[in-house]
């Protein structure tokens, strides 16, 4: 509930929250729901929500490439800006492997691991439920 309802609902109801969704694969874009002032007089006031939506292949007509498709055609092209150094790869290695050999060396922390191609642990949905809310299935 937020602390200052910018529009009251006379039903009783509560406005459903703006959500911003990432979709990464495989019909990449971006969609934005949120609530929208019905057109009409102010004394008329009533939110519905409404979606803004953007994905790549209904926008230009086809998807983006696949995951490596772009790699491989840089690769082949000796476009090397999406390839990583071999400095970069070092000092990453290097700030990664102290953090390796410590967790090698200690007790691991209980962790709530899940299956593949489920919706995760039930732990996740716990802690969404503790400030009353839940997870948004896609």
């Amino acid at each position: 509930q937020p602390p200052l309802a910018l529009f009251p609902t006379t039903d009783g109801s509560r406005l459903e929250p703006n959500v911003l969704s990432i979709i990464i694969q495989p019909d990449e874009g971006i969609s934005l729901k949120f609530g929208s002032k019905v057109p009409g007089p102010q004394a008329d006031l009533r939110i519905r929500p409404v979606e803004m939506d953007f994905r790549y292949g209904t926008s230009f007509g086809f998807a983006a490439p696949d995951a490596y498709e772009r790699l491989l055609l840089d690769a082949m092209l000796g476009d090397a800006t999406l390839f990583t150094r071999r400095d970069e790869v070092e000092a990453a290695w290097a700030f990664v492997t102290p953090i390796i050999e410590g967790w090698a060396r200690s007790q691991p922390p209980r962790f709530p691991n899940y299956e593949a191609g489920t919706w995760g642990p039930d732990e996740a949905d716990d802690f969404m439920e503790r400030d009353g809310r839940r997870w948004r299935r896609l």
